[in-house]
């Protein structure tokens, strides 16, 4: 180094693992007095860069140390690997990590413990998680007319964790410890060390998770629940029509519906489908399979909302599959010739909530829609789109529904179990915030595409149409969270609606989605007992039955800080945070939030440093090992589109990606706000993903092709001096000036290259719950700008810090706190 109080470091020196891990940053310099804020530091910027904790890294190495074994869930407090390592879970008696994860895996026994390191204590659970195949679903367990056995007082389910005294008469609930009298049909003797001779053979007893199937006890009105419906919600006005959108779903929705979720073994699915249009006014359709043709009924009074049939509306596909076929060819001509522009929105969700309220059943609406509700309606909402609000203390406004209409309209579709899924196809400012309420809080999902043109999206359209329609969803679904004393769940983020403190309530709740569960002390824990925690789902399946889904989970507690900072996983704290700070832009101005990670993240470092690392001098930077990534991670966080938007973002995209973030899981914001970046110029014949490389404009050579994933995009860079075969073999034509920007597939072409790019895109869109746009990038073009966003190590144009600055300027703010 150029800098003179910089000596260079023995390699035993650099890092100090082990029992009080942490990394100190000082390699391979080492940091004495105050380096980082030294005058001359800044000229050594480019080698220091490279030394600073690298995400790469941290993943390539946990893949190579925990990837080849199994996890096995049987020890207590055991810190999962990380979400981008590909390992295989055998549950033996903790749930799956793809269940549950935590902030930390070992909880500080006091609230003081836990206020001083200001670690959040959370759970991200992701109750209907989809497996892979190697893995086993949840055993059903049926117990019969008695129903699952549960603790007498505090109505915790049977769970590993119980104690059995007595014999096998009775069980002391490991929640609230009380004792509680075993059914004598579930009485079984236990072996000489106390375990009950059965253990092995009950799922409830042996396993993390498994389902109950629930009695008429556990259904609304004591009566089992009818299968539920989809409803099929098309808007047909001139937009739509005109875009080609229209013809496009219905030709779609002809197969798709071959494709409906079933349970098990069934031959073909207990779903009903049903089919409205709109656009001023209501067309519904009776589609009765005794019909010769399909019969609309129009409702033009949109201000009180009816539904004109019962009988014919709600329909078996294979019963009624010409009439739907012949409905499905006619729309599009119906409306051809339409010249209406205005729409309503809330009447729309109206009438689908009325529907499934006279059918008796729980369901989904699938909503298409183009444009802001401006025709006279209830819900009628007005352009209210004003940048100039970004970075003022009414930027609030933004983020929050323009009236509370929608928020009513919520809670009466939960009440009913009617999940909103909307499709979205902008051309100008929708209010996203507004009309992604009801699916927010009904646990719906919202896909947006601006500009749709046919040719360019209805690919990766009809993809997350087919996903969301073929996933698994659990319908009318009530979650608890239940703690051991000591600990209990005080707040909770996620698409849902809650009616009191402690019930999550969902009209639906798909595999993709998570609920976020934070945690405070209401008593001392101890060391010797651990904490308990366990999820319980109440759901109505696909096929109409009603059923509990149990995960429990174990974790250490601890009375040294050292053993809260060794056990933290950092991506899960990032998920928390990021979830945290984007409730927090409804209430505060988005200066205020950023500041409040920025000064949360620097106490839990400080802390960390001021009790559990090894003296040293006050110009290191010394970070915990597990916590290594989380100042580049926050800085990621600070920098993405919600808390510093750039000027190309729409407050529509804002609201969009606030809601989207809320229920995202692990692996996800992992990805979201760390993006994935491949070089493509690699070893052709290999069959696994190139190794990722740091994400950072400095990394990228001119003459390669790199791959950019965020979980929502996928961009592919050029280089202005890539050779020309290679432009030749990806896209098929001579020279870089002629590819295109405008492709949204890769062409299909017959030479390895070809083959090896389109299955590293294939590969990766199958890793995530959404199918991600393809963007081409060429190397000084003016797309650049946009791909320039998402190299998160570097500034920001829109004035976020860089890795090493942002490390500095943490850095500060723990010594400003030490001292």
């Amino acid at each position: 180094s150029q800098n003179s109080n910089c000596k260079p470091l023995s390699t035993t020196n650099h890092m100090s693992l082990g029992q009080n891990s942490n990394v100190c940053l000082r390699s391979p310099f080492h940091c004495v007095r105050d380096f980082l804020f030294c005058s001359t530091w800044k000229s050594s910027l480019q080698i220091i860069a490279w030394c600073f904790p690298s995400q790469i890294q941290v993943i390539e190495d946990d893949r190579n140390n925990r990837g080849s074994e199994p996890f096995v869930t049987g020890v207590r407090g055991q810190v999962p690997p990380l979400v981008t390592t590909n390992f295989l879970v055998k549950d033996q008696g903790n749930a799956s990590p793809r269940y549950i994860r935590c902030t930390s895996y070992n909880i500080p026994c006091t609230s003081d413990m836990a206020k001083q390191s200001q670690v959040p204590l959370a759970a991200i659970i992701k109750p209907l998680a989809t497996l892979p195949p190697e893995e086993t679903l949840p055993y059903l367990v049926d117990h019969g007319e008695s129903g699952p056995v549960r603790c007498n007082r505090c109505k915790a389910y049977m769970c590993p964790f119980m104690q059995f005294i007595e014999g096998g008469r009775r069980f002391q609930c490991c929640f609230c410890s009380c004792v509680t009298e075993v059914p004598p049909h579930y009485f079984q003797h236990l072996d000489h060390t106390g375990k009950r001779v059965d253990f092995y053979d009950r799922p409830e007893l042996s396993l993390g998770s498994y389902e109950f199937l629930a009695t008429v006890d556990y259904c609304k009105n004591n009566k089992f629940p009818s299968p539920p419906a989809f409803i099929f919600m098309i808007d047909v006005s001139y937009n739509a029509v005109k875009s080609g959108l229209v013809r496009l779903i219905c030709e779609e929705l002809k197969s798709l519906l071959d494709y409906l979720p079933r349970e098990g073994n069934m031959e073909e699915s207990a779903i009903r489908v049903g089919f409205v249009t709109y656009n001023k006014v209501l067309h519904f359709y009776n589609v009765k399979s005794s019909l010769a043709q399909p019969q609309m009924m129009v409702v033009s009074d949109v201000a009180d909302m009816f539904v004109p049939l019962l009988d014919g509306f709600l329909v078996n596909v294979n019963e009624s599959r010409t009439v739907i076929a012949s409905l499905l060819d006619q729309i599009p001509e119906m409306f051809a010739d339409t010249r209406e522009t205005e729409t309503v929105f809330a009447p729309v969700i109206q009438a689908g909530l009325e529907a499934l309220k006279a059918a008796e059943c729980a369901g989904k609406l699938f909503v298409f829609h183009t444009s802001l509700p401006i025709a006279e309606a209830p819900g009628k909402l007005k352009n209210r789109d004003d940048r100039k609000l970004i970075n003022t203390d009414k930027e609030k406004t933004l983020f929050q529904p323009q009236t509370s209409f929608y928020n009513n309209l919520a809670k009466d579709c939960v009440a009913q179990g009617c999940c909103v899924d909307l499709f979205l196809f902008p051309n100008q400012y929708l209010d996203v915030a507004t009309l992604g309420v009801v699916p927010y809080q009904t646990g719906g999902s919202i896909y947006k595409y601006a500009y749709f043109q046919v040719g360019t999206d209805q690919y990766r359209f009809l993809n997350d149409l087919r996903r969301d329609v073929q996933k698994e969803v659990g319908f009318d679904a009530v979650m608890r969270v239940r703690t051991s004393t000591g600990i209990r769940a005080t707040d909770f983020f996620g698409a849902f609606y809650m009616s009191n403190t402690t019930d999550v309530e969902m009209a639906g709740l798909d595999c993709d989605k998570t609920i976020t569960v934070e945690f405070k002390h209401d008593d001392k824990l101890s060391e010797d007992s651990g904490a308990l925690l366990q999820c319980a789902l109440l759901y109505t399946s696909c096929a109409g039955q009603r059923r509990l889904r149990i995960h429990n989970l174990s974790l250490n507690c601890c009375t040294q800080l050292a053993d809260l900072y060794r056990n933290c996983e950092t991506d899960t704290l990032i998920n928390y945070l990021a979830k945290y700070a984007y409730r927090g832009v409804l209430s505060s101005p988005v200066k205020t939030v950023r500041d409040a990670l920025i000064n949360q993240c620097a106490q839990i470092l400080a802390c960390y440093r001021k009790n559990c690392a090894s003296p040293s001098s006050a110009g290191q930077l010394i970070l915990p090992e597990c916590m290594k990534l989380l100042p580049v991670y926050l800085n990621c966080v600070l920098k993405s589109d919600v808390l510093q938007p750039g000027p190309e973002v729409t407050t529509d995209d804002r609201a969009y990606i606030r809601q989207l973030v809320t229920s995202m899981d692990v692996a996800e914001t992992n990805v979201f706000f760390y993006p994935r970046l491949l070089p493509l110029v690699t070893d052709v014949d290999s069959d696994s993903l190139p190794a990722a490389i740091r994400n950072s404009e400095e990394r990228l050579s001119k003459g390669d092709i790199y791959l950019l994933e965020n979980g929502l995009n996928i961009f592919v860079w050029v280089g202005v001096s890539v050779q020309q075969s290679l432009i030749q073999n990806l896209f098929g034509v001579s020279s870089f000036s002629q590819i295109s920007n405008a492709l949204s597939t890769l062409p299909v072409l017959e030479n390895p290259f070809s083959k090896k790019v389109r299955s590293v895109v294939d590969m990766l869109q199958g890793q995530r719950s959404r199918y991600m746009k393809l963007i081409i990038v060429k190397q000084e073009d003016k797309l650049e700008m946009l791909f320039k966003h998402f190299l998160v190590e570097d500034k920001s144009l829109s004035g976020g810090a860089s890795y090493v600055d942002f490390l500095c300027h943490m850095h500060k703010e723990i010594r400003q706190l030490l001292s």
